[in-house]
């Protein structure tokens, strides 16, 4: 199908929707809440019924951005249309959706299996967030300051304020579209990435006193007492991945954190050049070639060992094969 084509599809389903449901990713990050939020009030502007659903609901330093208190955990209505938010894959969304298969999927990530009866994933965008930006106008939904607000929020997340590898001169054209659309960068810039609880803070410290390297592999690990003791209540790292990334010395940085029901979840950040998806995937999950993640049955220490293992052959081959294209080049 046509990106022409494509589009028009995009544009009848949603004009002729009454009832639409969108729903993102478990543990939802910055984009994913931008992406819901943006497209989500958009079309409410157009006078469309929405649910926006997020299985574990709106996680707290989320929940300042305007729209969010209308996230729920579960579908409470009948829908006639639904769409899936920079999601690579079903199993990510819960039991949202049941068996249904989605009529609309727009995402960004590299690993996505295509999984709707529509499918707009462009790998090239640096958020889904992005995504929408470009085209919400396309498919006749206005950009109002809410909604750039969600959506330069999902962007300003999703790159880091900008620096991750994938940043690109589009993505920055369509932030000071947002922006001359009401958005507040600096604002935004400071909520996504700069403010931090006590408890993530606390969290941060024991993570960071655990910290360990070998050659370019730098990891660390929080357990679920961490948490306890800190009294931090989310399921993630507090973002720590993303500070551990800034480390000079840092080819590949992975964090460990334990979850319920005896399983980890890994998260890979990754220098310019290797590609730590490919690694995620053989553990059941995905993302970006610079950031990827997994949820990963079994112990601490038993995954701890299996993914340091194939993360630091990968590097080896990644290394040696970044030493061959230089030499090819002399």
């Amino acid at each position: 199908m046509s990106p022409s084509q494509l589009h028009q599809d995009i544009s009848r389903l949603l004009q002729n929707a009454e009832k639409i449901l969108l729903v993102s990713h478990i543990r939802a990050d910055g984009d994913a809440i931008g992406s819901l939020l943006g497209v989500g009030l958009a079309l409410q502007l157009v006078g469309k019924k929405v649910q926006m659903v997020l299985p574990e609901g709106v996680p707290l330093a989320f929940r300042y951005l305007e729209g969010s208190q209308q996230i729920v955990r579960r579908s409470e209505q009948e829908y006639d249309v639904s769409i899936v938010l920079d999601c690579s894959d079903l199993q990510r969304t819960g039991d949202v959706l049941g068996n249904r298969v989605p009529d609309l999927n727009i995402d960004h990530h590299i690993t996505n299996l295509n999984f709707a009866r529509l499918n707009l994933v462009d790998a090239e965008a640096v958020a889904t967030s992005a995504i929408l930006a470009e085209h919400l106008p396309t498919w006749g939904l206005p950009i109002t300051q809410p909604v750039a607000n969600a959506l330069l929020f999902g962007l300003v997340s999703d790159t880091l304020g900008f620096r991750t590898s994938n940043m690109n001169s589009k993505a920055l054209r369509l932030s000071a579209d947002l922006i001359d659309r009401g958005a507040n960068l600096a604002e935004l810039y400071h909520l996504a990435l700069i403010q931090r609880s006590y408890e993530a803070a606390r969290l941060w410290g024991i993570g960071l006193s655990r910290l360990q390297k070998q050659g370019g592999l730098i990891w660390t690990r929080i357990t679920l007492q961490d948490k306890q003791e800190v009294n931090y209540l989310g399921n993630d790292d507090a973002d720590l991945i993303n500070m551990l990334s800034g480390i000079t010395e840092s080819d590949v940085c992975v964090i460990f954190v334990e979850q319920t029901g005896g399983r980890v979840k890994v998260s890979w950040r990754a220098r310019a050049g290797l590609d730590v998806s490919q690694i995620a995937i053989q553990f059941g999950g995905g993302g970006h070639p610079a950031a990827s993640g997994a949820i990963i049955p079994g112990t601490m220490e038993e995954v701890q060992n299996r993914v340091l293992s194939a993360t630091q052959s990968m590097i080896e081959i990644g290394v040696k094969l970044a030493d061959e294209r230089i030499k090819d080049t002399l």
